[in-house]
């Protein structure tokens, strides 16, 4: 494959560019900055990051996905245009683009990816489930008469797949996400302790605090700063794992329940292969304290986290017209008037 080929994992927090040859380019927030009054894009990415919850009135800051799908499909072009100019220089060479979609995306969501992309003058678009993408990215033979199951835990969605010789046997798709598990954190610290925390505060408690095995042996605690609903002023906050544990538990066990279910639909045989290798996690999401503890806990299988599991999904996506012939399901050629 030549470095004209680019995948991309278009995630509902963040986006991630992979280059054949170069490896990750790029990893930014999924997020404009938006003039109001005029309609113009003022930036994107990090530098549209930056100005979260410090604009003026009539610049917003926009995540112009939501929940894996696009609900802006302007605002999704410009990104997508502005991150492909960033990172891919050629005029003459046009690309292959792969892009990474949820297990169960519609139809017209499909065509909205399909058109921003085309937008920007793509050779060929290709479209791939996100759990397959991660198999890929992880290394894992999925081409062998062997079930394999990946969880892939992202910001606006969880996918769940059995995969074995080059296709998706099972899958599944659950809005909560890294995305709910913020909600559920900021919604937890309103309720329990009247203070209203930021975006940021919260990736602070997920990273040092959140865990889904808390105990008193394995409690952590932070002091965040946010604004008293009781008062209005600012305040600090300590706050300890046992605190946010029941919150967190919540959002888990609807990743286990979607896990589960995928499980008992799984053909006998691959459920053996599944129970010797165990589940991989992937995502960003996987990177909570003592998910994969949990899951291995309630599902009854070993599940580790993948070597590399913010850029697995990315990886595979590149990797995938590699194996665009070989691939069975989960995978196609979208290209306008090419499709099939």
């Amino acid at each position: 494959m030549g470095n004209n080929n680019i995948g991309i994992d278009l995630g509902t927090t963040t986006t991630i560019i992979y280059i054949e040859g170069k490896g990750v380019v790029l990893n930014e927030p999924s997020v404009v900055a938006v003039n109001t009054e005029t309609g113009k894009v003022m930036a994107v990415g990090d530098d549209a990051a930056k100005m979260v919850g410090r604009t003026p009135a009539h610049i917003q800051a926009v995540y112009p996905l939501k929940d894996g799908i696009i609900s802006d499909y302007k605002l999704t072009k410009e990104l997508i245009r502005r991150f492909l100019m960033k990172v891919y220089s050629s005029l003459i060479v046009k690309p292959q683009v792969a892009v990474c979609v949820p297990s169960e995306i519609s139809g017209i969501e499909n065509d909205a990816v399909i058109e921003a992309v085309a937008s920007v003058g793509a050779r060929r678009i290709y479209l791939i489930e996100e759990p397959m993408a991660a198999s890929l990215g992880c290394g894992v033979d999925i081409f062998r008469p062997e079930g394999h199951m990946f969880i892939d835990v992202g910001g606006g969605t969880t996918d769940v797949a059995v995969v074995s010789l080059g296709g998706q046997v099972r899958s599944a798709s659950t809005t909560v996400a890294g995305n709910s598990i913020d909600e559920a954190l900021i919604h937890h610290l309103r309720i329990a302790h009247s203070i209203a925390v930021g975006k940021k505060s919260i990736e602070t408690l997920k990273k040092e605090v959140a865990d889904c095995m808390a105990a008193p042996e394995r409690n952590r605690s932070s002091t965040i700063s946010g604004r008293s609903l009781l008062t209005g002023l600012p305040q600090r906050l300590t706050v300890d794992s046992m605190d946010l544990l029941p919150s967190i538990l919540e959002c888990a066990e609807d990743i286990v329940r979607c896990a589960h279910g995928v499980l008992e639909q799984t053909p006998p045989e691959l459920a053996g292969d599944i129970f010797s290798e165990g589940v991989i996690l992937t995502g960003g999401g996987s990177l909570l304290r003592g998910l994969d503890e949990y899951l291995s806990q309630k599902l009854k299988v070993k599940v580790r986290v993948a070597q590399d599991p913010v850029n697995c999904v990315a990886l595979g996506t590149g990797r995938s017209l590699d194996y665009a012939d070989r691939l069975e399901s989960g995978f196609r050629n979208a290209t306008p008037g090419l499709r099939g």
